[in-house]
C-alpha cells in the first residue's frame, strides 16, 4: 500500500487461496491487458477469457504470455468447455490447453445438460492435468436449482476435485444466485453457507452492490468473480474499507 492507514483488514498476500479477484476478459487487446495489468496486477489472481471469445481472439496466445509474465494464471471461459464436449472433442480440449500453457480450466453446464456423475468424471479427468474449477447453477433464468441441489452439486463436484466452484451469475449478474433484477438471492447464498465453506466458493458477481453484498457477509477476503477491468482498483478499496459503500465497515476493528 502506498501509505499507513490503522483499521484496514488485512487481505491476504498473492499467491492465496481466499480473498481471489477473478477478471473477466471479453475481448481486450493486447495493449489493454497490459495497461490493466499495469495497475491492476497486483490484486488480480486469475483471468477468465470470457465463454467463448478464445476461439476468435487474435493473438491469443501473445495474450495469455502476457498475463502468464504476470504470473497471473488465466483459463477459457467454461462455454468453450461445453463447445468442445458438445462437439465429442473432449480429447482436444486437453490438448489445446496443454499447447496454450493453461493450467486452470473450468468444467461448467450451463449452456448444455451433462449427467451430473459424468460432469464429475471430467472434473476428476482434467484435475491430472491442471487446477479445476467448476461451475454451478444454469444460464437459464427459468431453470430456478432448489437450494438443497446447488449444496448437492457443490459438494460432488468439489469431491470430484474441483478447487473452487463457481456460483453462476453469467457476466451481467442477473441469473443463479441473483435474481432477473441482480438481487441476491439471499436465502439461497445463506443456505449454500450452511454447508459449503465460503473459502471453496468464487462468486460471481460483476455490480457493484453484489460485491458489496458478499463483503459485508464474509469479509475483506470473500472470492468474487467475473469482475470488469475497469473495477478491479474500485473492489479493492471496497475491500478494504475505502470506498463509501464499506467505508465503516472496518473501523470497529482493532488496529
Amino acid at each position: 500500500m502506498n501509505f499507513n492507514l490503522t483499521h484496514i483488514p488485512d487481505r491476504k498476500k498473492k499467491p492465496r487461496n481466499s480473498g481471489i479477484t477473478m477478471v473477466m476478459d471479453k475481448g481486450l487487446s493486447i495493449t489493454e491487458a497490459q495497461n490493466m495489468l499495469s495497475v491492476g496486477g497486483p490484486h488480480i489472481d486469475i483471468v477468465k477469457l470470457g465463454f467463448g471469445t478464445s476461439f476468435v481472439t487474435p493473438n491469443l496466445r501473445e495474450k495469455i504470455e502476457v498475463y502468464q509474465s504476470y504470473g497471473i494464471p488465466v483459463y477459457f471461459g467454461g462455454t468453450l468447455f461445453e463447445a468442445f464436449l458438445i462437439r465429442n472433442q473432449f480429447d482436444d480440449y486437453i490438448n489445446v490447453c496443454k499447447d496454450y500453457n493453461i493450467k486452470y480450466m473450468e468444467v461448467s453446464d450451463g449452456s448444455i445438460t451433462i449427467p451430473h456423475a459424468e460432469k464429475c468424471g471430467y472434473i476428476e479427468k482434467l484435475t491430472k492435468h491442471g487446477t479445476v474449477l467448476s461451475e454451478v447453477g444454469s444460464k437459464d433464468a427459468a431453470h430456478i436449482i432448489p437450494p438443497y441441489k446447488w449444496i448437492e452439486l457443490m459438494r460432488a463436484e468439489l469431491d470430484a476435485g474441483s478447487t473452487y466452484v463457481i456460483a453462476e451469475a453469467r457476466e451481467a449478474g442477473n441469473v443463479g444466485i441473483y435474481r432477473g433484477s441482480g438481487e441476491v438471492r439471499e436465502g439461497l447464498v445463506q443456505e449454500i453457507l450452511t454447508q459449503i465453506p465460503g473459502d471453496k466458493v468464487i462468486w460471481e458477481a460483476p455490480q457493484k452492490a453484489q460485491q458489496l453484498y458478499f463483503i459485508e457477509l464474509l469479509g475483506a477476503n470473500v472470492n468474487l468473480g467475473n469482475i470488469a477491468p475497469t473495477e478491479i482498483i474500485s473492489l479493492e478499496a471496497m475491500r478494504v474499507g475505502l470506498r463509501g459503500d464499506t467505508f465503516h465497515l472496518f473501523l470497529n476493528q482493532e488496529a
